[in-house]
């Protein structure tokens, strides 16, 4: 007899940016930094044992998208195949903060339509498949890429930025639209930083007030959801066509949506009368910022990515946890649908204490398990929660459209020679 799907998505992820730096000339891979290439079933296994039935993963981007129509699914057919057979359902990574070469960058306006193409031949090759990221963090990856200079373009201007930001949204639109006519109860669950900006003077009120609009620009245009007068004018000033605007705000597909949305604790900032934003430390809280987004968009939610560095006492890591987990009950306590959790990532970061920017090769400490895949305390912490929690969480069915599908219950996904696995 099959178990029906979990109430409740506890996830991790597999950590898989892979921008370009130094002007196109260098590609940064996560998944090559953590041996994921060599030690992938190992990883899968390790999350099998940790009982988590939702991990983020997309096969790299690069090394599968060979040009137009063409198509290398070797390594994605492997891991794929591999999850099914598990019966861990993955939230599917198709793009993560980089394209491929043939491609060039998110300046290209021709990448969009193209992306739709590619999330249109994945759908199809993966009919098993129900959860997407189709674009993952935009309003990230339109500062990292398009203002702050530091990935694929390299862009620092306002026109920039909103070039990328535009053809990241379209793209983003157009796959879930090629998406859903694949398979009608897809269902998106998209990952953006959750922020707020300080003001760190009286005279910095206007520069934060201006930040707090700009934050909510990806997802509104995402969503559909009409951008704030300002925000109006700062798009058409820089490159933002009617048109364009107009395609975004017909968006119909929200009832396939879950707001994924991310918290660390540079989340929040304070601003200075010149516009310069540093981090202010953890001030509001995941709960209070997430009541501002839900007030907005009155979505389904989803904590998508949150970690801590483990410290030299070795707990500071399973304090984080904890804590974000009371700020999302907190947040269920009051009546916002919460849907699930994510520790990110399952293994050890590289490199992402200089937000990629630098290939130093150097191990970051906020796995799961760390990159000789030993578990650290927050992974035996959040094996621990999983099993306390998960039978005290709602169903999801009050606050989806269509109910969540484990691969196992699909009747194309690959099988293995095991019973579909029981959770937790």
């Amino acid at each position: 007899m099959r178990q029906p799907p979990p109430a409740f998505l506890f996830a991790t992820g597999i950590e898989n940016s892979n921008p370009t730096i130094d002007h196109g000339r260098h590609r940064v891979d996560e998944l090559e930094s953590t041996h994921f290439y060599k030690l992938w079933r190992t990883d899968f296994e390790l999350c099998e044992e940790m009982g988590i039935p939702f991990l983020r993963y997309g096969p790299p981007i690069h090394r599968t998208w060979m040009g137009p129509g063409k198509y290398d699914w070797s390594f994605a057919d492997e891991t794929m195949t591999d999850l099914a057979v598990r019966d861990i359902c993955p939230i599917v990574d198709l793009c993560h903060f980089g394209l491929p070469d043939w491609l060039g960058n998110f300046q290209n306006p021709e990448w969009p339509a193209l992306f739709g193409d590619y999330a249109d031949a994945f759908a199809e090759r993966y009919p098993w498949v129900q959860l997407y990221t189709p674009v993952n963090e935009i309003i990230v990856c339109s500062l990292f890429s398009a203002r702050y200079g530091w990935w694929n373009e390299q862009g620092k201007t306002d026109r920039t930025f909103v070039t990328c930001l535009k053809n990241l949204c379209l793209a983003n639109l157009f796959a879930m639209q090629r998406i859903v006519k694949r398979r009608i109860d897809a269902i998106f669950i998209q990952s953006e930083a959750a922020e707020h900006f300080h003001p760190a003077t009286p005279a910095a009120m206007p520069a934060a007030d201006r930040r707090n609009q700009e934050r909510f620009l990806s997802l509104d245009l995402s969503y559909g959801r009409p951008v704030d007068s300002e925000m109006y004018l700062y798009l058409m000033d820089n490159g933002m066509s009617r048109q364009e605007y107009e395609t975004l705000m017909r968006n119909d597909l929200k009832r396939h949506c879950i707001m994924g949305t991310d918290y660390y604790l540079t989340n929040e900032h304070r601003v200075t009368a010149d516009g310069m934003a540093m981090p202010s430390g953890e001030v509001l809280g995941y709960d209070a910022i997430m009541q501002q987004y839900y007030r907005r968009y009155g979505l389904p939610v989803m904590h998508t990515e949150t970690n801590f560095y483990e410290g030299p006492v070795g707990d500071e890591a399973v304090n984080w946890l904890h804590r974000q987990w009371a700020k999302l009950m907190q947040l269920h306590s009051i009546g916002i649908p919460v849907m699930g959790f994510t520790w990110y990532s399952l293994i050890d970061q590289v490199d992402w204490d200089c937000a990629l920017r630098f290939p130093r090769g150097k191990v970051n400490p906020l796995g799961l398990y760390d990159i000789d895949r030993k578990i650290r305390p927050v992974g035996e912490a959040y094996k621990e929660l999983i099993r306390e929690w998960h039978e005290l969480l709602p169903a999801r069915s009050t606050a989806l459209s269509v109910p969540v599908m484990m691969p196992s219950q699909h009747p194309d996904a690959p099988r293995g020679d095991k019973p579909p696995r029981r959770f937790y």
